[in-house]
């Protein structure tokens, strides 16, 4: 066997004992580079330089691969660069160990750190074209102190560290073991962190997936936030002792921990002030806890969503502390279990109003229960037969299916190398059967297209068949059936309670690699096909079918083929299945389809659709299903998205299907309408954000409709006019008319009030976005169409000329109008900031009296993952204001709305949090009454207090006062325009 060999020198430095070593030999695979010890042997020898350069040969050959280390103490001097889809892997008798040597130069400052292992997003001058820009190093507090490589991105696939410790000797206070703020099939598992007492921490911002690491000594032992791609954070089987501060501090990290084990620390998760976050912790043990197990804060806002189930406890004598309030929740004795924990908004039935609640359910124990690991073993490393000895090849070429089946029949426990196997039938396997890969991206199943047993139009049939029962365990593999096999079903998995699906990638669409480890290009020019027409999207069945009482584990599952109908389908079982960390996305029809089926649940569920393929695409569908659990829960539709989609769950003659910590968004304006439909009863729950709610299979109550204090006794909520695709950004005239625009069919309507009908303004191909009237009824267009497009017409007037405004320099305006967005999105939780921020440009109405503030983004037409994001034309509506006057703004990833003073340039000043809720749409009236459109509109007076709620149909979008008398509220709602009649006319600037 060639194996590829770099030397590094090997120190020796007596320290305690670690874990046991998972991968007991080095795996033999010929494409893997191997770092091998050098005889001579020194304690101050840097071995920095020969591990980079082991990874740095697998990026400059094969861009992605295995780089094995073997056994041995080796010391890190500076950080290690860790390039996408590389995964560095630790084996031999004993586990490897990187140590930071005490007082190590470059380590000493706390204020900016620096790293042991970095995960990075591109190497510097690798060709990586097409894929997401990475973002530099950052520098200062809690950023990096180097200029290079690039931070990991949403686009980091597959880079891994495993089977390797991380030791930081004290004298290094600037110093972390890792930072891995990257995407799919990325993860640290069996690795120990043994740290200083005045290390800062062993992660610092981490991202997709960890399993059976420890966390020894330390500041800290993870300290994260929002990983890149905004999705939840998954620890499982994760060990915390002896932190000095916390084990974890988080914000908005999603953080979902199965079976973490926290002991000696003050806090076990120490949530950061002025921020939310999606917590979930499952079967957790917490021992010695001083403090506080969980410190919570922004306890009112609609993003903190704190969950616990079957916690047990000895010693915590506070389970939770709200850091605003100071309230906080104490265990019932000096041991007990913790049945129950929610706080964050609760909606007590589908058809309720939501409120923030905290539920605590506790109860003494008379001693803690035996510890045991969620997740089950791989066999020993011993056990492992490597196929290629079976004479198996793996070159993508030759045909492995007969090889591949002689070897299951023969074998309990098989080991496949890199490489590409070709199968052209099912392979099934047998009750014990383990197939075991280390990379899913170089290590997969193939059919190729056309492959003659998965053609015409009969059954599925599937590639990967685990047996009724089965105690089976896939690992690390890849199953790819390209797009010409339209019976192909990847893996069709009927397995038992006690198996295990880990790190499988269910190969196409994003991410899918070719044999030279270039990326595959999946979309033509108009990402509306393959660039192979014949690959039909929506052309097989489902990737993974879990069926016939199929259930167990399944772990780090990235399942985003478009030629499969969904990317998980469940049907008819009961045997229990929990999920860990699964991706599903880019379906056209749905991500995961649940048919009769009970007791599963899913934790740390994702699910993103793209503009191209999935703007149709259903998340969730659960039909016939009961006593399931979905627990921190994203659901979002990419920012270029255009085609709204009614909602992100269907839930149809179901029952006991529990919602906890769900994050449904879209930084788009097509947003998911609503969150949860329940088909059964027509109902639908529409909150962006919710902590609890719960499909019990009954129709909810109805409640008679409450009388609202700001409409017109007697007055509904009346639909004007429909058909439309997704309106929004009016404007009303000096008559009272609404103009509005439906933009997909780039039209400009309006609505008369005189004559209750509705005309067609314009419908030129000019991208109108949003509209503002400046006080001569000039109608105002800004467009999505080229950079810093705003052009002007008289509705009125014949013909379909436009006349471009220019941009002018930012300057005092006292004596005019501003029109400014009324909804912002931020992924950064920064808007007060933001939204301070002076625009540098204005925009002056062909009459004098109005002007719109701009930023160089939209003169200069920026593109954000290719859209245009820039807040005149992302919001929903811009509303008018005369400095001086206070104006209501809605901070829509957040959910909130502040009030803010708009001075003489248009910019935002003494930005203050009004209410905990925020949404699309807002307008006030001549009252001071705030109207947030969020699902419903509600109502609030000037202080905050909340009056009622207006039920509106669909979802309102957007709010406009209008009519002859100014008390019309119109409401944009998607396909439909409606109006009530309200006591109060709308607030004009003054």
């Amino acid at each position: 066997m060639l194996v590829r060999v770099l030397t590094v020198v090997f120190a020796s430095v007596a320290v305690a004992a670690h874990a046991d070593s998972f991968y007991t030999q080095c795996p033999d695979d010929p494409k893997a580079v191997t770092v091998a010890r050098a005889a001579a042997e020194a304690a101050s020898a840097d071995d920095t330089g020969a591990i980079q350069q082991a990874i740095d040969a697998v990026q400059s050959t094969v861009r992605q691969g295995l780089v094995l280390l073997p056994s041995g103490r080796y010391r890190i001097t500076r950080v290690l660069d860790v390039w996408p889809g590389i995964r560095v892997i630790g084996c031999g008798a004993t586990r490897p160990v990187l140590f930071l040597a005490a007082n190590t130069a470059g380590y000493q400052d706390p204020s900016d750190e620096s790293y042991m292992v970095f995960f990075a997003g591109r190497r510097p001058g690798a060709n990586d074209a097409g894929r997401p820009a990475p973002q530099k190093r950052i520098s200062g507090k809690h950023g990096l102190n180097l200029s290079q490589p690039w931070d990991a991105t949403p686009g980091t696939f597959y880079s891994a560290l495993t089977n390797v410790d991380l030791e930081i000797e004290g004298g290094n206070p600037g110093a972390v073991g890792v930072r891995a703020r990257y995407a799919q099939h990325c993860f640290l598992s069996h690795v120990d962190f043994r740290l200083g007492a005045d290390t800062l921490a062993g992660i610092h911002d981490g991202g997709n997936e960890l399993e059976n690491v420890r966390f020894f000594g330390g500041q800290y032992g993870i300290i994260t936030r929002k990983p890149s791609p905004g999705w939840p954070f998954v620890l499982v089987d994760a060990t915390f002792e002896g932190q000095r501060l916390a084990a974890i501090k988080t914000h908005e990290a999603g953080l979902t921990l199965i079976h973490p084990v926290i002991r000696k620390t003050p806090v076990a998760i120490s949530i950061d002030p002025d921020y939310g976050e999606q917590l979930w912790i499952k079967d957790g043990r917490l021992e010695d806890i001083s403090e506080a197990a969980v410190v919570i804060s922004r306890e009112n806002s609609p993003r903190t969503q704190i969950g616990a189930e079957g916690v047990v406890c000895r010693n915590v004598p506070v389970f939770a502390s709200f850091r605003e309030s100071g309230k906080t929740l104490k265990g019932p004795a000096a041991s007990y279990s913790v049945t129950t924990l929610s706080h964050g908004l609760h909606y007590e039935h589908l058809a309720a109003a939501g409120s923030v609640k905290t539920v605590f359910d506790a109860a003494p124990l008379a001693e803690l229960p035996v510890d045991r690991l969620d997740l089950p073993p791989l066999p020993a490393f011993d056990t492992w037969v490597n196929v290629r000895t079976l004479g198996v090849t793996g070159d993508g070429t030759a045909d492995d299916t007969e090889a591949i089946r002689k070897a299951i029949a023969a074998h309990a426990t098989l080991y496949f190398p890199q490489g590409r196997y070709r199968v052209t039938d099912t392979l099934t396997l047998r009750p014990e059967t383990v197939l075991v890969g280390l990379h899913p991206s170089t290590t997969a199943f193939v059919l190729n297209d056309g492959t003659p047993a998965f053609q015409g139009v009969d059954g599925p049939k599937a590639v990967i068949e685990a047996p009724r029962g089965g105690t089976n365990i896939m690992s690390g593999l890849g199953i790819y059936t390209n797009g010409i096999n339209p019976r192909a079903v990847a893996a069709k998995w009927m397995a038992g309670a006690r198996s295990m699906m880990n790190d499988v990638r269910f190969l196409g669409g994003h991410g899918t690699s070719k044999a030279d480890g270039t990326r595959e290009d999946i979309y033509n020019n108009t990402h509306t096909a393959d660039p192979e027409l014949s690959r039909r999207w929506d052309g097989q069945y489902p990737s993974l079918w879990v069926t016939d009482g199929g259930g167990g584990r399944f772990v780090n599952i990235w399942t985003p083929s478009t030629f499969a109908q969904a990317g998980l389908y469940i049907s008819d079982t009961t045997t229990e299945g929990r999920v860990y960390q699964m991706s599903l996305e880019h379906h056209v029809r749905a991500e995961a389809v649940l048919r009769n089926v009970a007791n599963w649940a899913f934790y740390g569920f994702q699910a993103e659709e793209e503009r191209g393929e999935s703007g149709l695409a259903l998340p969730i569908e659960i039909d016939r299903s009961k006593n399931l659990t979905f627990a921190n829960v994203n659901m979002y539709r990419v920012v270029s998205s255009v085609q709204p989609f009614p909602y992100a769950v269907k839930v149809t003659e179901s029952s006991d299907i529990r919602f906890r910590n769900v994050h449904c968004y879209g930084d788009n304006k097509v947003a998911f309408d609503t969150l949860v439909y329940d088909a059964t009863h027509d109902i639908q729950l529409r909150p962006r954000e919710l902590a609890w709610a719960t499909v019990t299979g009954a129709r909810p109550p109805t409640a008679a409709q409450a009388v609202s204090p700001v409409m017109v006794p007697g007055a509904r909520v009346e639909r004007l006019a429909g058909g439309f695709d997704n309106i929004s950004g009016g404007a009303v005239d000096s008559k009272g008319d609404f103009y509005f625009i439906d933009p997909r069919r780039q039209r400009i309507h309006r609505w008369s009030v005189a004559s209750r009908r509705l005309s067609t303004v314009r419908d030129s191909p000019l991208d109108p976005a949003n509209l503002v009237f400046d006080a001569a009824d000039n109608l105002i267009v800004l467009s999505a169409g080229g950079a810093g497009r705003v052009y002007t017409f008289r509705p009125d007037a014949p013909g379909l000329d436009v006349t471009l405004l220019k941009a002018q320099p930012a300057a005092p305006r006292p004596n005019l109008n501003v029109a400014l967005p009324l909804n912002y999105f931020r992924h950064e939780h920064d808007f007060v900031d933001a939204g301070a921020a002076a625009k540098p440009h204005h925009f002056v109405s062909p009459d004098g009296t109005t002007f719109i503030p701009a930023g160089d983004d939209f003169l200069t037409g920026t593109l954000y993952y290719g859209a245009r994001f820039h807040d005149v034309l992302r919001a929903f509506g811009l509303g008018k204001a005369r400095p001086g006057q206070r104006v209501y703004v809605s901070e829509e990833s957040q959910q909130e709305t502040y009030t803010a003073i708009v001075d003489e340039r248009g910019t935002l000043t003494d930005l203050r949090l009004f209410v905990p809720r925020g949404g699309e749409g807002v307008a006030v009236d001549e009252r001071g009454n705030v109207y947030l459109a969020d699902g419903q509109i509600f109502v609030y007076d000037g202080g905050g207090t909340l009056l009622g709620r207006i039920e509106v149909p669909e979802r309102p979008i957007q709010l406009a006062f209008g009519g002859s008398d100014g008390k019309t509220l119109f409401i944009a709602a998607r396909t439909s325009l409606y109006a009530a009649r309200m006591r109060f006319a709308g607030r004009a600037p003054r």
